[in-house]
């Protein structure tokens, strides 16, 4: 089967006074801190990805959500939010809370969760967000024993919780996910949709099964940034909308190595990208 996916789920809730991630790059930290007023303003442009909400996505079509985690520095609370550059407004657990509120009124449906980064968790952190998933979503978390197929059963009411980091948060999970993850992100429509090889990619590996994730995300550079003042991460991707409708259309869902399942996308919502990813279920 095939199915939608969205980028950096979270970016349309970025907070505009957050402070930088720990995780970015000294140059960019120090521009902020010179010229807070037009630095920032640029930051948010280019790190906001999506702009509907979670709920809105699910919607729209979306079973793959990308949250990025994170605890923000010198905060003395355990309080955890989803990064990109900077932090959001809404905090993870929110988050968590929101999709089970959908879920329990889709009971049919199943949304996988792809949970990474992690910045600033130390294993105190990693064992309350383990707790907070546990305790908000229970039996509705996939179990280690379920076979792909039967995971993707329409009357399943669970959620599927992947790329946990390190391997011990995996088993303390019971989940039997590995995940390897190969990035080559290029700014170049041409080359992007034309190669598998500049995709960004999940591997996530079951038992006896694997599936692909491919997001289709173009990615800017500070150099590219500092040319192009005037321009956002929304005005490049939607220029490229067109060869990604392209793409998509030329590939086959299925388990062989050829084959994706899953495609991620940016600003989701804006054409018939849920459509067409869905559409490739004809194929099979």
């Amino acid at each position: 089967l095939c199915s939608t996916g969205s980028h950096d789920t979270m970016t349309y809730c970025l907070d505009k006074n957050s402070a930088v991630s720990g995780n970015e790059s000294k140059l960019v930290k120090f521009l902020n801190k010179c010229m807070p007023c037009i630095v920032h303003p640029i930051i948010m442009k280019w790190s906001t990805t999506q702009v509907l909400t979670v709920t809105e996505q699910l919607e729209a079509g979306v079973r793959y959500l990308d949250f990025r985690i994170a605890h923000k520095a010198n905060d003395p609370s355990m309080n955890l939010y989803f990064v990109h550059m900077v932090y959001t407004t809404v905090t993870v657990q929110d988050i968590l809370w929101e999709v089970l509120r959908w879920l329990e009124t889709h009971p049919q449906e199943v949304v996988i969760l792809a949970c990474r980064n992690f910045d600033g968790l130390t294993k105190k952190l990693h064992c309350r967000l383990i707790a907070c998933i546990k305790k908000i979503f229970q039996c509705k978390l996939c179990p280690r024993n379920v076979s792909m197929r039967s995971f993707f059963s329409p009357f399943l009411r669970m959620i599927y919780y992947a790329n946990l980091h390190p391997t011990v948060w995996r088993r303390e999970l019971n989940l039997t996910v590995m995940s390897v993850e190969l990035w080559d992100n290029s700014r170049e429509t041409t080359f992007l949709f034309s190669s598998k090889e500049y995709l960004m990619c999940h591997l996530l590996i079951f038992v006896s099964e694997k599936f692909f994730v491919a997001g289709i995300n173009l990615t800017e550079n500070l150099r590219y940034i500092l040319v192009h003042p005037f321009g956002s991460l929304k005005k490049m991707t939607l220029q490229s909308l067109p060869c990604l409708k392209i793409w998509i259309k030329q590939q086959y869902p299925g388990p062989k190595k050829e084959c994706i399942n899953i495609v991620a996308g940016d600003f989701i919502g804006n054409d018939d990208f849920v459509k067409d990813v869905i559409d490739l279920n004809t194929k099979i």
